[in-house]
């Protein structure tokens, strides 16, 4: 399995992204992990990754816990597919994005807070999540 949280735009602030950064790399310790620009009008994810599971950011998604959270990542894990976060830019997803999840096996829109955030701050938040279900999952005891 491998998670690659792929995200539209350039950062604004390096800072926000060396945080997001430095939960990948630590999450490399338990699975392959990276994170990725994109620009949509040239990228596909349902071409690039068919069998992935596609997890699309938007604040009308679901709502999830850490451990409910985790759970989807160890699912993921269970039936070795790779599992594709995606992060739209300052409009948002594609259209065309968000009308796909839920219609596919296992995509689905999700929801990281009511609030809204910048999108370099969703990629920390989302970063140091999937850090955190890794090490729940493996019994480590940074999530205590």
């Amino acid at each position: 399995m491998k998670v690659i949280i792929y995200y539209v735009g350039k950062p604004r602030d390096p800072h926000a992204n060396g945080l997001a950064e430095e939960f990948i790399k630590r999450s490399t310790r338990y699975g392959r992990c990276e994170m990725r620009e994109i620009q949509p009008a040239r990228f596909d994810p349902w071409v690039k990754h068919p069998t992935a599971t596609k997890v699309m950011l938007d604040p009308a998604g679901k709502r999830m816990d850490s451990a409910q959270f985790a759970r989807l990542v160890s699912g993921a894990e269970q039936a070795a597919r790779d599992l594709i976060f995606l992060i739209g830019g300052a409009e948002g997803l594609l259209p065309a994005w968000r009308e796909k999840a839920g219609r596919k096996n296992g995509d689905l829109l999700l929801s990281l807070s009511e609030m809204t955030m910048p999108h370099e701050l969703a990629r920390v938040v989302l970063a140091e999540q999937i850090y955190r279900a890794f090490t729940l999952l493996r019994g480590h005891p940074y999530p205590k």
